[in-house]
């Protein structure tokens, strides 16, 4: 009975954050190690169900960065990035085309499916339009990188209808380029960021292998909860945020700028990271508002 009690306790405290969000959508970025690690796959994508039934839109785009890179040298190409930017030359955008929408997102799709959820994959070249995005090397000299696309204009209206139809959308982060056609390579977070400011979502959550926003890299202990935009702004400044870390907060600040209401960076190393962090007062990760708390 105690035990009964114990769930029944924890379903009444989800109860509020159920009827805040019933009828939102929540955009979803995974990424990073984690999606590495079949069995975390497996509970976010248990999570993303759970989102489903209980009223809530989610829609995801994912990464893929280390499944490509393996890929690239199954193939026997050499995986090389400039300013954090893969180049991409047509060789590898084949490969990068497959391994994204081909394996990771088929997979995604497959795996909702066996959860009981509805989901539909969504080829990002359908969503996301884009122009050449040149890489910089160390004296800021533009480097051409080959096919790596800056998003442009998103396409909503087959995301919008497939939420309508009570799928989950699952968008590659692959872009058409807006003259030539030509299939494009998107940073996933950048990709996640643009259809956040056209979908103007409730959430934007990235799911990475960090806990979130840390004043110490080093310790783990040392986790921001949450932020305003400002305050972001001013960690940036100050140098508590370096690194990879800046063109994700800044991407995410864009998206509280165009009507995002919250931005979360979670762990998604952490099982059921994402109810944890939605469905609980104090999360597990870093949450960003777009005005005051």
């Amino acid at each position: 009975m105690t035990t009964a009690a114990q769930k029944a306790s924890v379903l009444i405290k989800a109860l509020p954050y159920l009827q805040r969000f019933r009828g939102k959508t929540f955009l979803i970025k995974m990424g990073g190690s984690a999606m590495d690690n079949p069995e975390l796959v497996q509970d976010v994508m248990r999570d993303i169900v759970f989102l489903e039934v209980a009223g809530i839109n989610p829609v995801i785009v994912h990464g893929g960065g280390k499944a490509i890179s393996a890929a690239m040298t199954a193939a026997g190409l050499e995986a090389k990035f400039i300013g954090g930017l893969r180049v991409t030359t047509p060789e590898a955008i084949e490969i990068v085309d497959q391994t994204l929408h081909g394996e990771i997102n088929q997979g995604l799709v497959e795996s909702i499916n066996d959860f009981g959820g509805k989901a539909k994959s969504i080829h990002g070249t359908s969503v996301f339009l884009a122009k050449q995005l040149f890489g910089k090397d160390e004296q800021g000299h533009q480097i051409d990188i080959g096919r790596v696309g800056q998003v442009t204009q998103c396409l909503c209206q087959e995301i919008l209808d497939t939420i309508e139809a009570g799928f989950v959308p699952v968008i590659s982060p692959l872009g058409r380029h807006e003259e030539t056609e030509q299939t494009h390579n998107i940073n996933a977070d950048i990709a996640a960021a643009a259809l956040a400011c056209a979908l103007k979502p409730a959430k934007l959550v990235y799911l990475s292998d960090v806990p979130g926003l840390l004043r110490d890299p080093s310790d783990r202990e040392s986790l921001i909860e949450s932020v305003t935009k400002t305050e972001a702004e001013e960690l940036i400044k100050s140098g508590v945020i370096t690194g990879g870390m800046i063109p994700k907060i800044q991407s995410a600040l864009e998206a509280l700028s165009r009507g995002v209401e919250k931005v979360h960076f979670i762990d998604g190393r952490v099982p059921h990271t994402l109810l944890l962090e939605i469905f609980t007062r104090s999360g597990i990760g870093t949450e960003i508002l777009a005005s005051s708390k």
